[in-house]
């Protein structure tokens, strides 16, 4: 006669948690998970960071919200970064979603219009948790003007022990000439570091689209960053906003390019069809910022450098 087999075990008397988070409210990623979650790459006297992590969780989005006061767009990457470090001066230039955010303007007075966009407005207005006070004007585009976030370190001149002058000296962006070597960038050297990190992104309740993400790449003897903002307003507009970091790593030189472009929809629209696009693949040539960028008329343009090497310090 066989064995009967033995009673299953008791439910449990509370539920096993699957995901660890307990309420929307609560703290995550903790430092732990944020640290586990950056990658850094160390190139000569650089370090090379990036974090990429889900959607921000509705918590840390009001608190956001509050933060910023504007309200957050649909799809909002707030624990991811990219950051560059000069590891002798700590000098560094961050991109991140909560300082690009306050780079968007909140007064209306660049705020461009749809044939519905005060309806949308105020829909956002009282559907973002986070703001419980009617909320001003602002450019819900996103059309942020952040450039990085660059943390120009004071270091004082001297030994250690605190000898020397006592002087201090700070490394900031200056205007320079010097364009980015784009004929270098574009040998087929091997690439010792890459990541495509998402910062937000907002459909602009189905009129378009606004995105700004970073992509950087790391070689032996240099490397670029590009953080770049696409904002299509359907029938309205179509904009790039790049900001190119680019790091020399032998003469410790860092050159910050910026670019406006933008033109009108239906001028972006003619010049696909001009270049060959047909009728029914220019929708799809309107999601592709590389596509726009080539043919936008650049409007504003600023280039700067800092010089971080031993000769400067």
């Amino acid at each position: 006669m066989a064995t009967p087999l033995p009673p299953p075990p008791p439910p449990p008397l509370y539920p096993v948690p699957i995901n660890p988070i307990t309420s929307t409210t609560e703290p995550w990623p903790s430092p732990s998970h944020l640290a586990a979650a950056t990658r850094t790459h160390r190139q000569g006297a650089f370090a090379i960071s990036s974090r990429k992590l889900p959607i921000s969780k509705a918590g840390p989005i009001e608190a956001l919200e509050r933060d910023v006061g504007i309200p957050i767009p649909e799809m909002i990457f707030g624990d991811n970064l990219v950051g560059v470090t000069h590891l002798p001066t700590g000098w560094r230039v961050e991109f991140n979603a909560r300082d690009a955010l306050d780079g968007v303007g909140k007064t209306g007075e660049n705020m461009l219009r749809v044939a519905y966009a005060g309806e949308w407005s105020a829909s956002r207005e009282q559907t973002s948790a986070g703001i419980r006070e009617v909320v001003r004007p602002f450019d819900w585009s996103y059309s942020t003007t952040y450039k990085g976030t660059d943390t120009a370190s004071e270091k004082t001149n001297g030994s250690s022990d605190g000898g020397g002058s006592g002087g201090g000296r700070r490394w900031d962006f200056a205007p320079t000439t010097q364009p980015i070597p784009i004929e270098l960038l574009k040998r087929r050297d091997p690439i010792r570091f890459f990541d495509d990190v998402m910062l937000y992104e907002s459909e602009l309740d189905d009129n378009g689209i606004s995105v700004l993400s970073v992509k950087l790449r790391v070689h032996d003897e240099r490397m670029l960053l590009l953080c770049r903002l696409y904002m299509r307003l359907d029938n309205v507009l179509c904009r790039i906003r790049d900001t190119r970091i680019y790091v020399d790593f032998l003469s410790e030189v860092v050159t910050r390019e910026y670019v406006v472009k933008e033109a009108s929809f239906n001028d972006v629209k003619q010049k696909l069809f001009i270049s060959g696009v047909r009728p029914d693949g220019i929708t799809v040539a309107l999601r592709d910022a590389n596509a726009i960028a080539a043919i936008l008329p650049t409007i504003e343009q600023t280039l700067e450098s800092v010089s971080l090497g031993a000769e400067a310090r």
